[in-house]
């Protein structure tokens, strides 16, 4: 019985993840009118602004992405005005990441006109729903740290 409960779980958590993410990207780019940046972009400003003057191969650690995939969604990021490339003072063939104003501008903006649609989407739904979310919470957030880890 146990094992068919957590197969429930699992199709549940796995049906609902990937919806809930999408949904949630597509109503607030509606909102702000433009598409939200890939996914992989949004990683890589969150990383650089973590740690402005970062280099291209600490994201990439920081990440677990290949630096060359790093570098390639960097260029793009520079290209569109989100990201300084500066040169290394210690060493010319290294570059700095500097977050621009405008990426700043973005990603604030971006992070308030979601809080405000989940709030909106939260506020529709019955006091017990919101319960129910809140109480899974912390559980949620233990899943995803342990998906995160290596395997054992």
């Amino acid at each position: 019985m146990r094992d068919e409960k957590i197969t429930a779980q699992v199709e549940g958590l796995a049906d609902l993840a990937a919806p809930l993410y999408r949904g949630l990207k597509l109503a607030v780019g509606r909102r702000l009118g433009y598409p939200p940046l890939a996914n992989a972009k949004v990683e890589v400003l969150s990383a650089v602004r973590r740690a402005p003057g970062i280099s291209v191969r600490e994201v990439a650690a920081s990440l677990k992405l290949a630096p060359n995939t790093v570098s390639t969604l960097v260029g793009e990021l520079v290209d569109a005005g989100l990201l300084r490339r500066v040169p290394c003072p210690n060493d010319r063939r290294a570059a700095q990441l500097w977050a621009t104003e405008a990426a700043v501008e973005r990603m604030t903006n971006y992070q308030r006109v979601r809080e405000e649609v989940m709030k909106e989407a939260l506020g529709r739904l019955c006091p017990e729903e919101r319960a129910a979310i809140e109480a899974a919470l912390p559980a949620l957030a233990r899943l995803s740290s342990l998906l995160a880890e290596p395997p054992h």
